[in-house]
């Protein structure tokens, strides 16, 4: 069967995974990044930094470059083209190798350069890839990779919903609602600040993103420089290896590796991203629970429908997808996390196909941050319904009375005010009626007759107010 060409709509109804199908166009910014082209672009770089510090190292048998090399290198890197990756992955399929596959494109390249380049290109020819070991390569372009996106992609992406968070905690501050722990009803709080509390807590996690070093190795075969120092037994190859691991690459150098680098620092940032998305998820519950109960509506859009049966329904369809997909980003994350730092001796190749997938968890990473931001923009609160469940729960003040009664030395106050209100409720009248007869100072008699549910908010106002 011939593969179907992509819909007007801009996926294949073909595809295996909905992120090259029903959701392509949301993770498309990624595909430069962690696609295999990009991959391939990114050795591409490496190889030739690698080569470039070779020629600036004063090694006999490789001159340095001329400005006009090094201008032709670097418009090889820049203007590297989906038809350079297809013709890596032709020579791959002859190869059976896919770094190889990168070094002999080069030398082909190498082979194209104009005469004002071309002898010294050839020159340079076979020391594309000197004294390397494929995960040399590899493991730096998996850095550079795996900061883009993250830098360039996923952080942008949750500061932005923490950002709007933020916005919600302050516009929502002084709205009072019933809290519920356990499912029950307990201390008024307000929606600000339940809000504030998801803000912070995703703050401390983005940062906790931010800081986590990408480290990469240039150490040949067992990180030992084996066949660096058999061929220029002088060189300080440790040196040379840093420089270009961090002033070429931007990423840190790791000097103790086997033949990989250990992966320990990605899992580090997957584990770090897991824990974010877990906060994201605990907020798609929650605001998909205070949907159910009526205190946010949310807007419509013509044409929308949401049950094919039930005309009335709006469902919380983003929140929905945003928690499904957020499960199915740390399934593979956290995979990923306790996978990658395990080796067997020197070297086994279960990384390689692993990493494989890290697209596929920073591709639904993105597609459940979008449908989060999206679910939140069609938030409209309805203070009416939440007053209303508010003040159906006058029960919550027993809290507050039996503290005071207790300040003033009452006996049994705990107990007084179980018998009073566990199990039933109580009514406004008959708590105030239970609070006039305590022999306490008046005005604290006075300032407990005047309590609400609704006016029982200790700081929470203050404390959404305050979060950035």
């Amino acid at each position: 069967m011939t593969p179907a060409p992509p819909e007007p709509g801009g996926f294949a109804l073909n595809a295996l995974s909905p992120l090259d199908g029903r959701y392509a166009a949301k993770v498309d910014r990624l595909r430069p990044l962690l696609s295999e082209a990009g991959f391939m672009r990114h050795r591409v770089r490496v190889e030739v930094r690698w080569l470039v510090a070779l020629s600036n190292a004063s090694l006999d048998g490789l001159a340095s470059f001329s400005g006009a090399t090094l201008a032709w290198l670097d418009a090889l890197v820049d203007g590297f083209t989906d038809a350079d990756a297809a013709r890596i992955k032709a020579i791959e399929a002859v190869t059976n190798h896919d770094v190889k596959a990168v070094e002999y494109w080069l030398k082909e390249r190498f082979a194209t350069a104009a005469d004002a380049v071309a002898s010294e290109l050839r020159a340079a020819s076979e020391f594309i890839h000197f004294a390397c070991t494929s995960e040399d390569i590899n493991n730096t372009s998996h850095g550079l990779m795996i900061k883009a996106a993250r830098d360039e992609v996923l952080l942008p992406m949750l500061q932005a919903l923490h950002a709007k968070l933020v916005a919600l905690a302050h516009q929502h501050a002084g709205v009072a609602m019933i809290s519920r722990t356990h499912g029950q009803t307990a201390s008024p709080t307000t929606m600000g600040k339940e809000i504030a509390n998801v803000a912070a807590r995703l703050g401390r996690a983005i940062e906790r993103i931010a800081r986590v070093e990408v480290l990469g190795k240039m150490n040949g075969a067992v990180g030992n420089y084996n066949a660096h120092r058999i061929a220029y037994p002088d060189m300080d190859w440790e040196a040379l290896s840093r420089r270009v691991v961090e002033d070429d690459l931007g990423l840190v150098f790791n000097p103790y590796t086997i033949q990989i680098e250990p992966h320990d620092w990605m899992a580090e940032l997957f584990d770090a991203i897991a824990r974010a998305n877990a906060i994201v998820l605990d907020l798609d519950r929650d605001v998909w629970g205070y949907i159910s109960l009526g205190y946010f509506g949310q807007k419509t859009k013509a044409g929308e429908i949401g049950s094919s049966t039930m005309p009335h329904k709006v469902n919380p369809i983003d929140f929905e997808n945003s928690e499904g997909n957020l499960g199915l980003a740390n399934a593979t994350l956290r995979h990923l996390s306790e996978k990658l730092p395990i080796s067997r001796w020197q070297r086994d190749l279960t990384d390689s196909t692993v990493l494989r997938n890290v697209g596929v968890a920073f591709g639904y990473c993105v597609v459940a941050y979008d449908s989060c931001q999206k679910g939140l923009g069609k938030l409209e609160l309805q203070p009416a319904r939440i007053a209303a469940d508010l003040d159906s729960a006058w029960e919550v003040l027993a809290e507050p009375v039996q503290t005071v009664m207790r300040r003033h030395g009452v006996e049994n106050p705990y107990e007084q005010l179980k018998a009073l209100t566990r199990g039933t409720g109580i009514s406004r009248e008959a708590l105030q009626a239970f609070i006039a007869t305590l022999a306490i100072p008046a005005d604290e008699r006075e300032r407990l007759l005047a309590l609400t549910p609704a006016t029982y908010l200790g700081d929470a106002v203050r404390l959404a107010n305050g979060v950035s």
